[in-house]
């Protein structure tokens, strides 16, 4: 993972823990979408990227997205090793496993220069 996405990707895990530290649980899971997002083309990030989602469904005790999240982290790392992350996909068990989805502005631009650089 480059040096300027993994840095993106560490914010968005510290911004969702500090989320969850102040007690809103809901705040965090934009974060860990986008670190998800972010994360998809690297194995080890997007394995840890789901395990947090899985942890927070835990935490919400919410029993579909955990059980999602469970099959997730199962495929997270070899999706990434073979290609197949479909790029935008928040990685929430609402979205179906293949989707693809529009990139957000600001993560597409991290990806785009990251890629440019060759790294």
């Amino acid at each position: 993972m480059p040096t300027s996405v993994r840095v993106a990707f560490e914010a968005e895990l510290r911004a969702a823990h500090e989320a969850g530290r102040g007690g809103d649980a809901e705040r965090m899971w934009p974060h860990l979408e986008r670190a998800h997002i972010l994360s998809q083309d690297w194995a080890w990030p997007h394995t840890r990227a789901h395990w947090e989602m899985f942890r927070l469904a835990v935490r919400c005790r919410d029993r579909t997205e955990a059980l999602g999240q469970v099959v997730r982290l199962v495929v997270a790392g070899p999706g990434s090793l073979m290609g197949r992350a479909p790029k935008g996909n928040t990685g929430r068990t609402g979205v179906g496993l293949h989707t693809v989805l529009p990139l957000p502005a600001d993560l597409a631009r991290i990806l785009d220069e990251a890629s440019a650089s060759g790294l």
